[in-house]
């Protein structure tokens, strides 16, 4: 037979308690934070307090014999007692085998807050190597769809909801493609709920998807050869060209301000890599994340047939995969690591770094110093550095990437 009761835990000594003995027992009574007089039993020790806790917890054996410790989050000793009378009731069921573990086991998790389920599956994404990205727009769907939606616990979660809100954000104009984003967060959320076992069964199965394609919010096309070749110059001139443009004055719109030397080379270095970075998008098919994840190492380009090779981890699919290169692609992407590695020895000799001699102080033959050769020594910069490491990037592709591109087209008029 189970019970209610109050579970007790201690805490450290208040600092201005004072400590008083009672029927041979010592108590300590202080003021709390409310101005209210407190008094509780010390332990053993004597320095830390015994509290008793506000709520009941529950105490019952289940049908496999185990006795259980169930915290009822009630303040109020009849309405803990209906929640061990509920839990004792499927342990009978259970045990009569009207009720499996499994069942048994979903019950647990349909009145826990929806809150700490929506992260316990994007933590389980996580675990999967999905984007940060992908796991960010999945938690807000999910989270917009709880609040407006009105759903609190997994028992909320119903058809009949979703379908109103969908049919609602269809009334005011949200397209398919979108609509149907949300549908696919919430209906997957609910599939590993089901996996891993706090729900019995998905109560969103089966629910329809939008139409996207009679519900275009934009239309597709492929560009021609001509508009490609003007976008690719495009995306190598405009960071030079945005320095350069006056946007303010008599002389607004005008590409006539003044740059450093080293500023414009910085960024004509830039458009050459952002230009690449298209050209390599459209010839290999990859995506953003595959090439930004795409290293030195990756590529061979010296053989008669060039490729990349695309690890398991950074594709979609899991699986890897070997991606051909044009011959014009890949004597761009060569030219690109060799004009790299130049520009690093470049920089490591015009750094201050010496080498070190050790024959530096030492006496010469004569038993003398030699000042000029040491200073020569000395003034000798370090210039054998190693070409660019196997793990250093192929390209670096910025974030906003889609934003970077949505302005060349505008520019490149395509």
């Amino acid at each position: 037979m189970g019970h209610v009761y109050k579970a007790t835990f201690t805490k450290p000594l208040p600092p201005d308690a004072e400590v008083f003995t009672r029927k041979g027992r010592q108590f300590a009574k202080w003021v709390d934070a409310k101005r209210k007089t407190r008094t509780a039993p010390l332990t053993t020790a004597g320095d830390r307090i015994i509290v008793e806790a506000r709520t009941y917890t529950a105490k019952y054996r289940n049908a496999s014999g185990l006795v259980l410790k169930i915290a009822t989050g009630c303040r109020d000793e009849q309405a803990a007692r209906a929640i061990l009378a509920d839990l004792e009731r499927r342990a009978v069921r259970v045990k009569a085998k009207l009720l499996t573990e499994a069942e048994d086991a979903v019950a647990d998790h349909l009145a826990t807050p929806l809150g700490g389920h929506i992260a316990d599956y994007i933590a389980a994404l996580g675990a999967v190597a999905t984007s940060a990205v992908y796991r960010d727009n999945v938690r807000r769907a999910l989270e917009r769809l709880a609040a407006d939606c009105n759903c609190s616990t997994l028992v909320d979660l119903n058809r009949n909801s979703l379908e109103r809100w969908l049919a609602a954000q269809s009334a005011l104009k949200m397209g398919a493609r979108t609509r149907n984003t949300y549908r696919a967060a919430v209906v997957a959320f609910c599939n590993w709920a089901v996996r891993v076992g706090r729900l019995a069964s998905n109560p969103l199965a089966g629910i329809a998807k939008a139409d996207e394609q009679a519900d275009p919010r934009r239309k597709r096309r492929s560009m021609n050869e001509a508009e490609l070749v003007k976008l690719l110059d495009v995306a190598r001139r405009r960071p030079l060209l945005d320095a350069l443009l006056i946007r303010r004055g008599k002389h607004k719109g005008e590409a006539i301000a003044k740059v450093r030397p080293e500023v414009v080379e910085r960024l004509e270095r830039l458009g050459r890599e952002r230009a690449l970075i298209y050209k390599t998008l459209l010839l290999t098919g990859l995506r953003k994340g595959e090439l930004a994840s795409l290293t030195v190492g990756q590529l061979q380009l010296d053989g008669p047939h060039p490729f990349a090779e695309l690890a398991a981890a950074d594709e979609k699919n899991r699986e890897g995969s070997t991606i051909p290169l044009r011959a014009d692609l890949a004597d761009d992407l060569r030219q690109w690591l060799a004009d790299r590695a130049t520009a690093l020895q470049q920089a490591a000799s015009n750094a201050p770094t010496v080498r070190f001699d050790s024959t530096v102080g030492q006496p010469s033959e004569r038993g003398t110093s030699d000042s000029g050769a040491i200073a020569r020594r000395l003034c000798q910069p370090l210039t054998d550095v190693p070409q660019l490491p196997s793990d250093a990037p192929l390209f670096t592709v910025p974030s906003g990437l889609v934003r970077i591109l949505d302005r060349d087209l505008v520019l490149a008029a395509c």
